[in-house]
């Protein structure tokens, strides 16, 4: 069993971190809201543990060691109630001084005086943390962060024989805040060991997105084989950072040259870079506004500016983010195109936030789209599928993505409490043509049909359904609740939609409620539909649509009905 399906233990839903019991820690109440917590050197416990409210507003802590500022923070201190606990590491102060003022900042025109917070009675120091998590919707065969909020796959590579995924991470709270990078490993895709934090805020500000690369070559002069990581630094500006890794990808230095890579707009970030044997060096393609610029670099430190793309191209209602840009093959290898991944927020084609993509020639300093203009081609038809990028160095050949399964609209919202979000499932992409336009083909990972376990009668939390269709289709998941999901296909439109807005908890969110429509690029003979706790992930067998939705139903769907096609369920072994 995978460590992320460990933590799902089935049960009543629970977000407080269970068997909290240590040495309290007394608060010393100041001026205006303020308030003072001495943590002694003496002490031996490995965390310091803080309650909170999700829907308390931010409390700014600021981290004091031997009188010297050493971190903030921003966390959610709880006022009425506690819904989880999150740890303060305290190893790294160990035999320090270590001083925590925090100032509350919040309205008191309702609220009873200063200090009648929850919180500054159940502020503990621990030995443990229990990372456990009871909660229902834990997926059990997706990643997710042991706890913690989590949103773009950062940093992906695959190296000696495993996957490499860093990610977005806030250690001290489950909504957006204090952005990490951690990192998770995997053999096989499915089962994810958690590595912790990599990449931690520095003076430069938090650690937004970007990518690593193996320099096979040494050209960064930090050692043959080393991981380097460029990331945007966003403090009061955004620029881009480098970091290397001498172990593996297990810890990382910041390059004493940071920043290495600044402008002078306010939306300019997540690098992500790549080898190009064609020029001999480095490409580095960045989100800028609502445009990409690429870069080369003989060395991964110093910078040109090659060519810019994106002007009139594609769909432009929100900011441009986690771009990814690659060489892609059909069935033959004279069909090799390049791909250009633009994630953008808002502007998908239901709402939020979505990946599109434009399909062109690379040549190592510029970019050119096949397609007219005013074409928007996407790469996945459900609200949850964002931020999605490629590992670097994947095996034979492959080109490997992630996406982030929710959606900016409600993600901080989700019915989940002491962890949100997860990835979805590996997904390999090539090239398939229809219309004279050439389009990327998305299909499940290989790794997904190995985990196939056993036929079954009935869906359950985790399954595989494959359809194989005669025709126009409707299939329906369902619980003994009355919630359900129906899917459509369509022969004659060639369109292929899901429907969740009776698929359980609706409720938390005006956007989440809806049906989303992919179009099929021809005739649909079989599908392939993933079920996990909170999600629906549908595929054309041959990869020309997919579809990722979000669902969170009160318990299970137990039963599938097909309309026109036959349905085989297989377990999923994770």
């Amino acid at each position: 069993m995978s460590l992320m399906a460990a933590l799902a233990v089935a049960g009543a839903s629970k977000a407080i971190a269970q068997d909290v019991h240590g040495k309290p820690i007394r608060a010393e109440q100041l001026a205006n809201d303020n308030w003072l917590m001495h943590v002694s050197p003496q002490e031996t416990a490995k965390y310091l543990l803080l309650p909170v409210e999700d829907k308390a507003p931010e409390a700014h802590l600021k981290l004091i060691v031997d009188n010297q500022l050493c971190r903030n923070i921003d966390v959610r201190m709880a006022l009425h109630k506690i819904d989880y606990y999150v740890p303060v590491l305290l190893d790294e102060f160990r035999g320090h001084n270590l001083v925590v003022q925090a100032h509350m900042n919040i309205d008191r025109s309702n609220r009873g005086g200063v200090g009648s917070e929850i919180c500054w009675g159940n502020i503990r120091l621990a030995d443990t943390f229990d990372t456990a998590n009871r909660e229902r919707f834990r997926p059990l065969y997706h990643h997710t962060p042991v706890y913690g909020w989590m949103n773009d796959p950062n940093g992906m590579y695959y190296k000696d024989g495993t996957w490499h995924l860093f990610y977005q991470y806030n250690p001290y709270g489950s909504m957006w805040g204090n952005m990490n990078w951690r990192h998770s490993t995997s053999r096989d895709l499915l089962t994810w060991e958690d590595q912790g934090v990599a990449i931690a805020p520095d003076a430069h500000g938090a650690i937004f997105s970007g990518s690593c690369v193996v320099d096979e070559k040494n050209t960064a002069g930090f050692g043959t084989g080393a991981v380097i990581a460029l990331y945007t630094s966003a403090g009061d500006v955004q620029s881009q950072s480098l970091a290397y890794s001498t172990d593996g990808g297990r810890t990382f230095t910041p390059y004493v040259g940071n920043p290495i890579l600044t402008a002078d707009v306010p939306d300019f970030r997540d690098p992500n870079m790549f080898w190009n044997e064609d020029i001999n060096a480095w490409n580095l393609i960045l989100a800028v506004g609502r445009e990409m610029r690429i870069y080369s670099s003989p060395n991964l430190k110093d910078w040109k500016e090659e060519s810019r793309f994106g002007l009139g191209y594609g769909n432009h209602d929100g900011v441009w983010e986690c771009p990814d840009l690659f060489p892609l093959s059909g069935k033959t290898a004279e069909h090799t195109k390049w791909v250009l991944v633009c994630n953008i927020n808002p502007g998908g084609p239901f709402g939020g936030s979505a990946t599109q993509y434009f399909v062109g020639d690379f040549d190592g300093h510029k970019f050119t789209c096949d397609s007219a203009p005013q074409v928007t081609k996407w790469m996945d038809w459900g609200k949850d599928h964002y931020a999605t990028v490629s590992f670097s160095d994947a095996p034979d050949g492959r080109r490997t993505v992630l996406a982030w399964m929710s959606n900016w609209q409600y993600a901080n919202d989700v019915p989940t409490m002491q962890f949100r979000s997860a990835n979805s499932i590996a997904r390999d992409l090539s090239l398939f043509q229809d219309g004279g336009e050439w389009y990327v083909s998305v299909k499940p990972a290989p790794e997904m049909l190995a985990a196939r376990g056993k036929k079954v009668k009935n869906p359950s939390e985790a399954c595989e359904i494959l359809v194989d269709l005669k025709g126009s289709a409707t299939i329906t998941l369902s619980n003994t609740k009355g919630e359900k999901v129906q899917m459509t296909y369509d022969e004659d439109a060639r369109t292929f939609s899901m429907d969740r807005t009776q698929s359980g908890n609706v409720g938390f969110s005006e956007a989440f409620p809806c049906t989303t429509v992919a179009p099929t690029h021809g005739r649909v003979k079989q599908l392939r539909i993933f079920v996990d706790q909170s999600s629906i992930e549908a595929f054309d067998a041959e990869g020309r649509f997919a579809m990722t939705n979000l669902v969170f139903p009160s318990e299970p769907y137990n039963s599938v009905r097909v309309k026109g096609g036959k349905a085989t369920i297989y377990q999923i072994n994770n």
